[in-house]
Order: structure tokens, then sequence, then C-alpha cells
């Protein structure tokens, strides 16, 4: 892992009103060395090992609604989050941040992540097909003509 890499990915994010946080994590995370909180990112670097990871959480937070965000990672959050559509939307805010960040696609599509679909995404977002823009356009996030600028990064 790069930690320049992270540092570029965090500084990112907290630009944006997404806090990360170091810390130690348990080995029981969803994604080694990460877990939300809130409008918080929590990371172990010793666990995590895939920075692009730190990303495509920070998608989830930032589709969710702003009312809802203080309850991800609690027993207050709805038991669907994240819905379908919120996980399609979030993979393409993720795109679109590798994009800002000017990052090559595999750092979030990497050859572990996303049940072994990652070239087949990186084919679609590079060949200019962006399934869910729609919804991350009523979203206010991005108009659709000019997709991967995004308009503001948190709904």
């Amino acid at each position: 892992m790069t930690e320049g890499l992270v540092e570029h990915i965090t500084g990112f994010l907290e630009s944006i009103d997404i806090k990360v946080i170091k810390t130690n994590l348990d080995d029981d995370t969803f994604l080694p060395g990460i877990q939300l909180q809130g409008q918080c990112i929590l990371i172990d670097e010793t666990k995590l090992k895939y920075p692009g990871d730190l990303l495509h959480e920070a998608g989830h937070i930032a589709v969710t609604e702003a009312k809802l965000r203080p309850y991800i990672g609690t027993d207050k959050m709805e038991v669907d989050w994240p819905t379908q559509g919120d996980e399609i939307v979030a993979i393409l805010w993720s795109y679109a941040a590798l994009q800002h960040l000017q990052l090559d696609p595999s750092i979030i599509f990497h050859e572990h992540g996303y049940k072994k679909a990652s070239p087949w995404f990186i084919e679609q977002f590079t060949s200019g097909t962006y399934m869910g823009l729609p919804l991350l356009s009523w979203m206010g996030l991005c108009e659709e003509a000019e997709f991967p600028k995004m308009r503001k990064w948190l709904r």
C-alpha cells in the first residue's frame, strides 16, 4: 500500500467534509481496515489492503441523505441500507472521484473487489457507459451531460 495514495485520497475526502479517522479496528470489518461511522470513515492503515476502497465507502456516505448520514454504522440505520440503487450510485460516485483525483481505475476496481467484476466496471465506465447516472443526477450531484464532473460531492 502506498502511503502517498492513502494521503491523497484522505485529503480529498476531508476537503469534501467526509472525515477520516485513523484508528485500530477489529478484524471483523466488511472491508479490511475500513469501517463507516456516521459521516466518518475509520481506517486502520495496518489492515487496509486496497486504498481505493476508501473512495467506494466514501461514495456510500456521499449519496446517503444528509439526515440519515449520522446513522451510518449504527442500529438506527435502515436495515436495507445501502439499497441496490445506493450501491450502483456509490460505485459511479467513486469513479467520478477517481477521475477528479486523476487516479487509474484499477485503484478502485482492483482484482479482489466487486465480486470479480472490476474489469467489467472499468470497461463500462471508460467507454462512457455510466449505469446509475440518472439517479446520481436526480440526487443533484451532477449534470448527466457533464459527468464525470460533479456539481457537488455530498447529497
